[in-house]
Parts: structure tokens; sequence; C-alpha cells
């Protein structure tokens, strides 16, 4: 028998690689399948983005005088249906998972000592054990983090109405995505950042990025203080000495692995379990994959760590691979913002606005249609590095990124004859950068 814990994208491709390959599995999840990521992060990311670009799309359009009004959102409603059309798709899951041959055990709790293994309180017998219990919510320690009106992405859905100002903490993706998302449904959006927002794009997206942020109040280089507020939440109290006025405060300060139930294993500081590019753990028999050992925190790693873990518990031995990883930001109404790949010492970086096409034609009246970029090893020819924000750009950077695990050179783009019309520039501005280094 081997015992996984955790239901979210780790666990649960481990759990159905290893049932596939003829092994007794048991899936331990003490809330419901499908983790953070259908639950509390990415999925509702997605349903609140897609309500956004509709509310902003329409004000293009209206702007231009194309569509006469711009119609209002029911928060009430989309939260509702959310949450509706997240159980649904959990149900999906459970369905998919169960027909692989795993056996999935719902409100109990796994946990670790050392070697032992425990289902509540009840020690399991365990061939290997593959734990992947995820991550939870990092809350500052801040004065009046508790008052009514204070949320975090775990929290969210307990949001019954719309704000009519929120302040978010926090300088990331998260801090960005949901910025814009209330801004696009009508609120008056605040961001509290103690450095820079956005630091770690390259500069030339980062801009791409605040475009897409105006209207939005940015403070960066300042501390919250304390939330002030009676019953609830009224206003955040800032070093800089603001007082910004707010109904809600959205925590977007990062992760931190829930490995609270894990004991006898060597962890970090952070709480992050330690293990090796084969997802062993310091214990023997016991794996451990996805956010419970640490950042990235992206939902397509911890399903490839699961599936690394699962294939060395099965004997076959699999090396997890980090190189060139995209990931996606989505802001403006169809525009996304992806990344693949390495900055370089001596890359050479070349940035172009990207073409007009679906999605990105009406934005042709206002100057703007997105970014394309490459970053080129001058001595061989690679490709080390992309970036794009335009209408759909996660699509291309998905393979990009696994071309560059290969090697591919930008010499490689002259036969690539891409698809028509299309808001993706980085085929053409790799064909650019080859046509340099030929001369």
């Amino acid at each position: 028998m081997i015992i996984v814990i955790g239901g979210g994208p780790a666990g649960r491709i481990g759990a159905m690689r290893l049932a596939g390959a003829g092994a007794e599995v048991r899936l331990i999840e003490k809330r419901k399948i499908g983790g953070q990521c259908l639950h509390d992060r990415c999925m509702t990311v997605c349903a609140l983005n897609d309500v956004a670009r509709l509310l902003e799309y329409a004000r293009v359009q209206k702007d231009l005088g194309i569509l006469d009004s711009v119609p209002s959102v029911s928060y009430p409603a989309v939260r509702r249906r959310m949450r509706e059309i997240q159980e649904k798709l959990s149900t999906v899951l459970d369905a998919e998972t169960r027909r692989a041959g795993v056996d999935v055990v719902y409100g109990a709790e796994g946990s670790l000592s050392g070697g032992k293994v425990y289902i509540d309180d009840e020690e399991v017998r365990a061939d290997a054990v593959l734990a992947a219990t995820g991550s939870r919510a990092v809350i500052p320690d801040i004065p009046g983090v508790d008052l009514r009106g204070v949320y975090t992405y775990q929290t969210l859905h307990d949001m019954e109405d719309l704000p009519r100002r929120m302040v978010i903490v926090g300088g990331g993706v998260v801090a960005a995505e949901f910025a814009h998302i209330f801004q696009a449904f009508g609120s008056e959006v605040d961001i509290v950042v103690r450095s820079r927002l956005l630091r770690d794009l390259d500069e030339k997206v980062r801009s791409a990025a605040m475009r897409d942020l105006a209207g939005i109040g940015i403070h960066e280089g300042t501390t919250v203080l304390g939330i002030e507020g009676g019953a609830r939440a009224r206003s955040v109290r800032l070093s800089s000495g603001e007082e910004i006025e707010a109904d809600a405060v959205f925590l977007a300060t990062g992760l931190a692995p829930d490995s609270g139930a894990l004991q006898g294993l060597q962890k970090r500081p952070d709480g992050a379990v330690v293990v090796d590019a084969h997802m062993r753990t310091s214990v023997e028999g016991v794996y451990a994959a996805g956010d419970v050992i640490g950042p990235p925190y992206l939902t397509p790693v911890a399903r490839r760590e699961g599936v690394v873990a699962a294939e060395n518990i099965l004997g076959r031995g699999t090396v997890m691979d980090y190189a060139s990883i995209p990931q996606v930001m989505t802001l403006r109404y169809d525009y996304t913002i992806a990344t693949a790949g390495t900055d370089g010492d001596d890359a050479v970086t070349l940035s172009a606005p990207a073409p007009a096409g679906p999605g990105s034609f009406w934005d042709v009246a206002r100057g703007w249609t997105g970014l394309a970029q490459v970053r080129v090893d001058p001595g061989t020819g690679r490709l080390i590095g992309t970036a794009s924000g335009v209408p759909g750009a996660s699509i291309p950077l998905s393979y990009l990124g696994y071309l560059m695990r290969q090697g591919i050179t930008v010499s490689e783009f002259d036969d690539i004859i891409e698809i028509h019309p299309s808001t993706d520039g980085v085929y053409g501005l790799a064909r650019y950068a080859a046509g340099m280094l030929r001369k």
C-alpha cells in the first residue's frame, strides 16, 4: 500500500501515476480533491478574471463608440456561480482519480512521525508515502489582521459583496492580478508594497504590466503599521504616514509550506520539506512534492514533482528539472504576460511591440498591442529566455519553455510558419535575432 497525503495537483497526479502502474494507492484528503489550485487560487483567479476582462473590454468598445453601455456586475452572483462550478470540477476530478484506481478517503487527516504514517490517530502500514500537504497563506504580524473585512486567498470566498475601497498588501503577481480584478469590478484599489511592485520582472515586461495597472494607487517602499477599525476594517495605516480608507483588505503576502502534520523530516526554517532531485525526503520511503517543498508554488511544477516522486517510488529513476519553467500573469482583458527561461549574464535581449491580432485589434487606436521579447546566447544562438505580453501568451510560452530545455536555437525559427492572424511576436523576433547573429 502506498499512502498519498493531500489531494492537490502533486498528490492527485502522483497517486494516479502510481495506480496506473498497478500499485495499491490510498489518497488522504481532509477537505476536497483539487487542492488550493481549484478551490482557492488558480481557478478563483480564472473565474473572477473572466468577468473582469469582459467588463474591461466592454469599456474599450464603449470608448470607441461601438457599444452603447457597459454592463454592471453582480458580485454575489459571481461568487455563488463560481463556487458551484468549482464544486462541479471537484466532482469531475474525484471521478477521474477513482477511475485511475486510487482509493480516495475524505475528511481524514494524514500525518507522519518519521517513518510512521497515521490516518487521523490510527497508524497504518505503508510501503511508501508521498506527502503533498500544500501551502498556506502567510499572515503578517500586523495589528488588526483579525478584523472582519481582512481576507487572504483562502478566505476571499467569505466576502459577500464588492468593497467600495480595497487595499491589497503585497507586491507579487497575486497582488497585481487581484488589483486588476477588483478595479475592473468597480472598486477603488490601492496596492501597498514594502519594496517595488513586480520587482522580479524584466524592466520592459514590468512596464507592460504597469500599463495594465493604470488607475490603481501604488504605494511602494512602505509597510503597513496597522489595520484600523472597530467591528470591521475601515483603513490601513502606513509607515509613510499615509492612512488609506478601506472597507476590505486583501493580504497577498505570500505562501508558506503547510508541513505541520509532517514530523521527523528534515525541513528548512520556513517549514519546507527538504527533498533531493528524486523527491526523496530525509526519511527512507517518504517522498514529498508540491508546495510543501517550497517555491516556486506553481501548479504545473507541483504536478511534475508528483510524477517524479511516483516514478521513483516505482523504482524508475527520474530527476526533477526546473529549467525554463513558464509563468503567467493575467491582467488587462484578453492579455496575459508570460515568461520562461533565464536572464543569462551575456545574453542579448531584444524587445519589440507585438503585432495586432485577435484580442488586440481595437487597441491599435490606443497605441498599445503588447510586447514580445527574446533573450539569446550570442555564442551559441540558443534561445535562453522569452516573454510575451499579448492575448493568449500562455499557450506558446508553454511550448517555448520546453523547446528551450531541449536547446533550441533562434536559427531554427527560420523554418517555422506560424498561425496568422496572431498576436504573438516572439517567432518573428527570434528570426530577427538569428539574422543579427548571421551578420
